[in-house]
């Protein structure tokens, strides 16, 4: 229900209780009134014009004119009918109009619509009939009266002021919401270029400046390609590459590992129906003669989104450990699971660690590995990442994701 709705239903809740409140004025003053059969034949008018009203401002849509006009004469004709009613003692007196603050139910919806300056004119052309029943009995308003008009302009200036705020306030919600969800496909999309474009064209860029000759051209050209592809995901100001002709992508090349990653995702994401999959068994085939892996002697079962996103964070950070600690690194991958909510999966290397601020600049430059292709997904799932490395110690991941995020 939005902002528009509930404040139509918050009137329609607030005529009803003030056409009670106007009955039991009535009955209370009946016997004052120089004609108390008109004064119900006026409530009966009420009741009718509550449950017309009710019906027609529902929705939360922008209401007609119409309907607002007719609303603030049924609101001005309640309190102008106080003069044939009342006696001229009560209304010098100051004693409540007929209609009482039922006729307020009409400013509101016209602050509602308009905001300030609508709900300002309502409260006019009610105060206006209300000093009009003075002038009819030839009698001067009262402390009463004048209070009355205060409250009235108050309440169409406050009330029409706090709802265009309700309603821009809404509106920057719907907007940011929008932004958000904008935020994370591109986040999704930027890792899976980083777990295949971007890694292939890496390679390719650094085989063929190890190649030399007519592949060290190829490997400067694909390095052209993924600058530019950096920037583009990153939002930063892309470079202009040379035109690329006729060549085609060198993917064949490709480690093992990488290819049983690559694998391993497209059938994950074109076979997330919601089920549950093996954490266990899916770690364990990321093992290798330089990655050792261990995990609990029973299934680990996960959401397979969830299984599937762990698993393709832990190939990134295996991925990192080849590409930044060198392909003679081992590593080791510890799958923790005792029950609880949480699963807790590490991945730790023997390589040089990560110097103080490599990670931010990384980040800025375009590389994603870590800030996208494992905190990224960890983050996505509800779960969080510790990074423990120092200079010549190693690097050590520790994921940590609910059993049933979010």
């Amino acid at each position: 229900m939005g902002v528009g709705s509930a404040l139509w239903r918050s009137v329609a809740v607030y005529r009803f209780l003030a056409l009670l409140y106007a009955g039991v004025l009535i009955a209370w003053n009946q016997d004052k009134y120089e004609r108390p059969y008109a004064a119900w034949i006026v409530l009966a008018g009420m009741v009718l014009w509550t449950g017309y009203a009710t019906l027609a401002y529902g929705g939360g849509r922008r209401q007609r004119w119409s309907l607002l006009v007719a609303d603030l004469l049924v609101a001005v004709a309640s309190v102008l009918a106080t003069a044939w009613i009342e006696t001229s003692f009560g209304i010098a007196q100051g004693r409540p109009t007929i209609p009482a603050a039922w006729v307020v139910a009409a400013l509101l919806a016209w602050a509602i619509s308009g905001g300030r300056r609508l709900g300002l004119v309502a409260a006019a052309v009610i105060s206006s009939a209300d000093l009009f029943v003075h002038v009819l009995n030839a009698s001067a308003p009262g402390p009463v009266t004048f209070g009355n008009i205060v409250l009235l302009f108050l309440t169409g200036l406050v009330v029409g002021h706090v709802v265009r705020m309700a309603v821009d306030a809404e509106a920057r919600l719907a907007r940011a919401v929008e932004l958000e969800a904008s935020t994370r496909e591109r986040e999704r999309l930027a890792r899976d270029i980083h777990d295949s474009v971007l890694q292939v064209l890496a390679m390719v860029q650094r085989r063929g400046a190890e190649a030399g000759g007519e592949a060290a051209e190829l490997g400067r050209l694909a390095g052209e390609q993924e600058a530019a592809l950096r920037s583009l995901i990153t939002g930063a100001p892309v470079p202009r590459p040379r035109p690329v002709a006729g060549v085609g992508t060198a993917a064949g090349d490709r480690s093992g590992a990488d290819v049983r990653a690559r694998s391993a995702e497209a059938s994950g994401s074109s076979g997330s129906s919601g089920g549950w999959a093996d954490l266990r068994a899916r770690l364990t085939a990321l093992s290798s003669s330089r990655v050792s892996v261990a995990t609990p002697a029973t299934p680990v079962l996960l959401p397979e989104r969830v299984a599937d996103e762990l698993t393709a964070a832990v190939e990134a950070a295996l991925s990192n450990v080849r590409l930044h600690a060198g392909e003679t690194a081992r590593a080791w991958v510890l799958l923790e699971d005792d029950g609880a909510d949480e699963v807790i999966v590490s991945v730790r290397d023997d390589g040089p660690g990560i110097p103080p601020g490599r990670l931010e600049r990384a980040e800025a430059d375009g590389r994603l590995g870590v800030a996208q292709s494992i905190r990224g997904r960890v983050r996505d799932l509800g779960g969080t990442v510790a990074i423990h490395s120092a200079p010549g110690e190693g690097t050590e991941l520790e994921l940590t994701v609910r059993r049933t995020p979010a």
